[in-house]
């Protein structure tokens, strides 16, 4: 008994050492960041600048995969969990999209652990100038006195743009009528053609439009004035008090990923988000560096859950 208990504790030893130096050699290939979103779309153009920086820290290349739509996070939710496959998704793939559509073929809480926060986007309510609106107040004035009468523009059903209106609507007792479209870019440009009067859209997606005047921004749907468009008030200061708003991205693995593992993924994660010059090419693309652990974003994300599910049940959202 004696000697199969040695056997025991020596195979135990074995088997965290060898745990222990696979993480700490990792990684000893490239490493595969599966993106869900259309080459060059905001998300693929920050985290290919954060990828670039990984690749330093770990001395491999980071290779980014764009396949975009629910078949990406089925991909990645059937990867090797192995440390090698990751997938930067959104809130409306990790939250939003899974309570209104139990159809989807992956479960975030099951498919997936977190490994933390990448950045936020701000997102801007604008109105098309033919719209003569100027103000938030002016807005819901217009709405409220013709119901039905604006349209609003979002990137499709359950997107953040299309739930982020049901929530305005419900909190400003008005009514828009939603026109879904098959992605960012179409819903940006109908607005810019004046097919449609409202939207609210992510701060890089639109800013060159409010710089040339295009678009009438009315307020930023954060806590605080976004750096790129500093005489924006923000919703709360423009006399819409609770509505806030913002559009994550961060970075995800198959389940059964090693914690061990996972933490270090993590810290190198942070550090690279933390660099100077990564912070400044985000900031210069629109984006705000929001580095977390993963037991944070693992919170972050139970909050975000709680609160769109309410918003959800309440406005009647659903794809089943």
């Amino acid at each position: 008994m004696k000697k199969i208990r040695l056997l025991v504790h020596a195979i135990a030893f074995l088997l965290v050492w060898v745990g222990e130096s696979a993480i700490a050699g990792y990684p000893e290939k490239p490493v595969h960041i599966l993106i869900p979103f259309p080459a060059g779309a905001a998300a693929d153009n920050a985290m290919r600048v954060v990828g670039k920086k990984l690749g330093e820290i770990w001395g491999q290349p980071v290779v980014i995969d764009n396949k975009p739509g629910i078949p990406g996070l089925q991909a990645a939710a059937m990867a090797v969990p192995d440390g090698y496959n990751l997938v930067m998704a959104a809130g409306s793939n990790m939250v939003t999209g899974p309570l209104i559509n139990s159809k989807l073929p992956y479960v975030p809480n099951r498919d997936f652990v977190p490994v933390g926060r990448v950045l936020i986007n701000v997102p801007v309510l604008t109105v098309h100038p033919s719209t003569g609106v100027r103000t938030l107040s002016e807005l819901v004035a217009y709405a409220q006195r013709k119901p039905g009468a604006l349209n609003y523009s979002s990137s499709g059903i359950g997107s953040p743009n299309h739930l982020a209106l049901e929530m305005f609507q419900g909190m400003t007792d008005t009514k828009l009528v939603h026109i879904p479209y098959k992605g960012a870019a179409p819903s940006v440009n109908e607005m810019l053609a004046g097919h449609v009067e409202v939207g609210i859209n992510a701060v890089p997606s639109v800013i060159q439009h409010i710089r040339s005047g295009k678009l009438q921004p009315l307020a930023v749907a954060s806590t605080q004035r976004d750096r790129n468009l500093p005489n924006v008030p923000t919703i709360a200061e423009a006399g819409l008090i609770g509505f806030e708003y913002e559009i994550w991205y961060a970075l995800f693995a198959p389940s059964k990923v090693p914690k061990d593992l996972i933490e270090k993924i993590s810290a190198d994660l942070q550090k690279a988000l933390t660099d100077p010059e990564v912070a400044k090419r985000l900031i210069a693309q629109g984006a705000e560096p929001s580095p977390s652990s993963a037991e944070e974003l693992a919170k972050y994300l139970q909050r975000d859950t709680e609160r769109w599910k309410k918003i959800i049940k309440d406005r009647k959202i659903s794809m089943d």
